[in-house]
């Protein structure tokens, strides 16, 4: 059924409840979980004339590197074997991408519901937009905050 599933993790509590939920999967089917972390583009906006000063970068980097790690001790400490990877780009095109470089067979990633329109509409949703460009299936794990 599955061999390799992608988890996009960005450390949320849908995050962890996708985490959660691939770990069951994954037993089940003993696949191969593989962990993604994105950190967008919108991360380095522009200041002025020029970019976010290096140091600035370099604190949201180190940030998504804990979100990652958080996620990597997580699932190993659930009896996992479990590889992890920090990438820049556009969360949708990124994850994408990765999955069908790793060739998985299923994506999971974590999704709450938002009350109001102007909420959906502002956020947007990496899930429905990931279903439309990923290679493969994709789980979206409902979060009931």
């Amino acid at each position: 059924m599955y061999q390799k599933i992608l988890l996009a993790y960005n450390g949320s509590e849908e995050g962890r409840h996708a985490l959660l939920e691939c770990s069951d999967l994954s037993k089940l089917t003993q696949s191969e979980i593989y962990l993604l972390a994105v950190m967008p583009m919108s991360s380095l906006v522009f200041i002025g004339e020029g970019f976010i000063p290096t140091d600035v970068v370099q604190v949201e980097e180190q940030r998504y590197r804990r979100i990652l790690d958080d996620g990597l001790e997580q699932l190993k400490g659930r009896g996992f074997k479990v590889s992890g990877k920090l990438i820049f780009g556009e969360p949708v095109d990124e994850i994408s991408n990765h999955a069908k470089e790793i060739g998985a067979d299923l994506i999971v990633v974590g999704h709450q519901h938002l009350d109001s329109w102007a909420a959906r509409w502002w956020r947007g949703s990496v899930s429905a937009s990931l279903i439309e460009l990923a290679p493969c299936s994709v789980l979206v794990a409902i979060h009931q905050g």
